[in-house]
């Protein structure tokens, strides 16, 4: 069995306070067992969040992270850095990242291989545009992008990895895939992590992202592939982070 996890993404929101404030309304409700709490937060948040975190079942994750680790990349965070504050995943290939900071598969996977070198859990972002969605490349976008980011992995770490399916059209619009499309998508996604890894694909969680809320959550994670979801908007309310955490149980 796949233990589903549930990953806020904060993006570019709250200060430290509003960080500790949310955390100390969910602590203890956003806790459950049978289901991972993560939340992803702006660097500036991760060191007291990390602190109200000790002693808790929450992970803390960062949204980003360089592939060296050190040197003049100003601006930049890098592997050594996180595992220094006790981050325990990173979020990889964002379609943000993607499209404003040139991330690109390359890039992808050297961020990934500096996550496992230095024991940090990647969450490895997929998806297709609208354009390419409407052109039926779905599934070959998500094919290169995810071969791509595990490429030269071993199969150990291709199980420890999170991959999260975000169809880019979905991401802060308000729509959504469909479930059973959705389940179509990341149950191809596993196919390809199986000819890749072979069983390891029975133990790599595939997340689903895009306009996910407390609303939809257990329409999503009812299907045998879906393994959680990375949400965005839904996770900056400590009421909403709760409702998809139990709703996800």
């Amino acid at each position: 069995m796949r233990t589903p996890i549930i990953a806020g993404n904060w993006k570019m929101f709250k200060t430290v306070p509003e960080a500790e404030a949310f955390f100390a309304e969910v602590k203890g409700k956003a806790e459950r067992q049978g289901v991972e709490s993560v939340i992803c937060a702006p660097f500036t948040n991760l060191p007291a969040l990390v602190k109200a975190a000790e002693g808790t079942t929450i992970a803390i994750g960062a949204q980003n992270m360089h592939f060296e680790d050190s040197g003049a990349f100003t601006g930049e965070i890098s592997g050594p850095m996180l595992k220094d504050l006790g981050v325990k995943y990173v979020i990889i290939g964002h379609s943000e990242r993607r499209a404003y900071f040139a991330e690109t598969d390359e890039t992808v996977n050297k961020k990934v291989h500096a996550a496992f070198k230095h024991g940090l859990k990647p969450i490895i972002c997929v998806g297709e545009k609208l354009e390419e969605r409407e052109a039926g490349k779905t599934k070959d976008v998500c094919k290169t992008q995810t071969e791509a980011a595990l490429k030269d992995l071993t199969a150990e770490q291709a199980a420890q990895a999170v991959i999260a399916y975000e169809p880019i059209w979905a991401i802060g619009t308000g729509k959504s895939s469909t479930a059973d499309d959705a389940e179509d998508v990341i149950a191809y996604i596993r196919g390809i992590v199986r000819g890749q890894f072979g069983e390891a694909a029975d133990r790599i969680r595939i997340q689903y992202g895009g306009s996910v809320k407390p609303d939809n959550i257990r329409e999503f994670l009812s299907r045998p592939n879906i393994d959680g979801a990375l949400v965005g908007g839904a996770s900056l309310e400590p009421a909403s982070y709760i409702r998809l955490i139990e709703g996800a149980v």
